[in-house]
């Protein structure tokens, strides 16, 4: 039986997750928890409920379907929707993910973040634009969440995708054991890992855990000779200074082989949205857009040691 996972998006013709038009197929979970993360609803390991304010006509049928009274009662819409309310329709502590909401809201205010899907059904979809793949060098890019955190899937769907002739991308965090992605191997064309900050104290306190196991994963990727690109969140006050890229470029210039190149990307709020959907304050929504000027320093720097490095990806 084929396996199944939970998706949340596939995003045809995107540019920007390895070379070519792709696919980017984003599973649900995640074992980091990034504080500037832009694809919060990834994060859960199981299915959550968007409450889309812009679309609620505040009907109250909802209410009537929950079973754990997790529905707020309905307010007049435009108070609802303005941009300093703070209603949300769901009280999250109570809820349980039920879906019963979905099923009865008919304006798609309320949706599921995800749906389980099967190998197949995800390839078949991936498949539709194998043209564009031919044509551009691009292909099936698998990310998140942390699609490691989905081993089976992940290699059956790359096992399937490899015998369609697909081009394949892992977007992963990099904290997975060696042997999970020792298992790729054979499929994937391109790893694009993360690299947030060369402190693991630092690198701690942003997602969580440390990066130890994230840098002894690239080095073994780069022992196997494997295609890597890394990519580096710049963010403000955490890891936008000299001495972290100073200290990046020491560690890949000391691998087995070099990496194909690294990808500075710069801080941007435009996710906010979903942080207001599932009813979370996120501390950063006041943050300023980073200018992508502001990493050229840090770009010259990586140069320096010999690495091949784009601002945006």
């Amino acid at each position: 039986m084929t396996e199944k996972c939970l998706i949340t998006n596939m995003q045809r013709f995107s540019t920007n997750d390895g070379p070519g038009i792709r696919t980017l197929v984003l599973c649900v979970g995640c074992n980091l928890k990034c504080k500037w993360c832009h694809n919060p609803e990834t994060i859960p390991m199981h299915n959550t409920v968007f409450w889309k304010s812009a679309l609620c006509v505040q009907c109250g049928l909802c209410i009537e379907s929950c079973p754990e009274e997790a529905i707020r009662p309905p307010i007049p819409v435009e108070e609802a929707r303005a941009e300093e309310s703070a209603y949300h329709k769901i009280e999250r502590s109570k809820c349980t993910d039920c879906m019963k909401c979905v099923e009865v809201c008919d304006f798609d205010a309320l949706a599921p973040v995800g749906k389980m899907l099967t190998v197949d059904e995800v390839l078949d979809e991936v498949m539709r634009d194998k043209l564009f793949y031919k044509n551009s060098g691009g292909g099936l890019t698998l990310g998140g969440g942390e699609p490691t955190m989905h081993p089976k899937f992940m290699l059956e769907l790359f096992q399937k995708a490899k015998e369609e002739g697909l081009h394949i991308c892992l977007d992963t965090n990099g904290t997975a054991p060696w042997k999970v992605y020792e298992q790729t191997l054979p499929f994937v064309d391109f790893y694009l890992v993360d690299m947030k900050n060369m402190d693991t104290e630092l690198h701690k306190l942003g997602t969580g855990a440390g990066n130890e196991k994230i840098l002894e994963n690239i080095k073994k990727l780069s022992e196997v000779g494997a295609k890597i690109i890394i990519r580096v969140p710049v963010m403000y006050d955490y890891n936008d200074t000299a001495e972290n890229f100073e200290q990046m470029g020491e560690f890949l210039k000391g691998l087995p082989n070099p990496v194909h190149r690294l990808d500075l990307l710069p801080f941007h709020n435009w996710c906010q949205n979903k942080y207001n959907w599932m009813g979370i304050y996120w501390p950063l929504i006041e943050e300023e857009n980073m200018d992508p000027i502001e990493c050229e320093d840090f770009k010259e720097i990586l140069e320096t040691y010999g690495i091949n490095c784009t601002i945006g990806g």
